[in-house]
């Protein structure tokens, strides 16, 4: 199967999610079409690298390196089965549903094609409480994390549109091979992974930095 788009997905801020009456925009929704662009740093930018999608919690989320995220539909179809419940795309929070693509296996730093943007696949997304309450099940962030499944995030490295039926045009794939899965496992505490991220400078930033001083102290 050509990998595709099946789903381009926004949303916006709205309560009744997480408690106390703060706002979320975990909720997206199916769109024809987004516009995807750089949108800077994670505070002072623009959050979402999606033209009309929303980012609340900047701190966590947003900025450059989380312009974008992708999930599997396969992997929705995977949970669904499990919880014994419909998973409409957009469920996990993505912005990009894709059929036909083992998101999860996509090597960090390989370049994605899509429409007429070019997206670079960054890191995995880590769960936290907002999902798990947007997902009201049980243990959610454990069994999420157990699975090791998480969708990637994406960086825009050219400005396009993109539009559902798109096709997936993977290329410019590194050398080193650490997949989205990999990466999260050394985040999980996993440490032969963790010393080949941070061998092969894998993340960037604060990220890399972070899990380089924990390979410190372990080793």
């Amino acid at each position: 199967m050509t990998p595709r788009v099946r789903s381009v997905n926004v949303g916006s801020p709205r309560e009744g999610i997480r408690p106390h009456g703060q706002r979320t925009a975990i909720d997206k929704r199916p769109v024809t079409s987004v516009e995807v662009r750089d949108p800077g740093p994670k505070r002072g930018g623009l959050g979402s690298g999606v033209v009309g999608d929303d980012v609340v919690s900047r701190k966590h989320h947003g900025g450059s390196r989380q312009a974008v995220y992708a999930v599997a539909r396969e992997e929705l179809d995977w949970w669904g089965g499990a919880l014994g419940r419909v998973l409409p795309d957009g469920m996990f929070g993505e912005n990009l549903t894709t059929i036909g693509l083992e998101v999860d296996a996509a090597v960090v730093g390989e370049h994605w094609t899509v429409g007429s943007a070019v997206l670079e696949v960054t890191a995995p997304r880590i769960p936290c409480a907002t999902f798990h309450a947007w997902m009201g099940e049980p243990g959610w962030v454990r069994r999420f994390s157990e699975r090791g499944r998480t969708g990637a995030y994406l960086a825009v490295v050219s400005p396009g549109i993109i539009t559902t039926g798109d096709v997936v045009d993977v290329a410019d794939r590194p050398e080193h091979g650490i997949t989205v899965s990999e990466v999260f496992q050394a985040l999980m505490g996993d440490g032969p992974a963790a010393e080949r991220v941070v061998r092969e400078a894998v993340l960037t930033g604060v990220d890399h930095d972070r899990l380089a001083r924990r390979v410190l102290r372990t080793g």
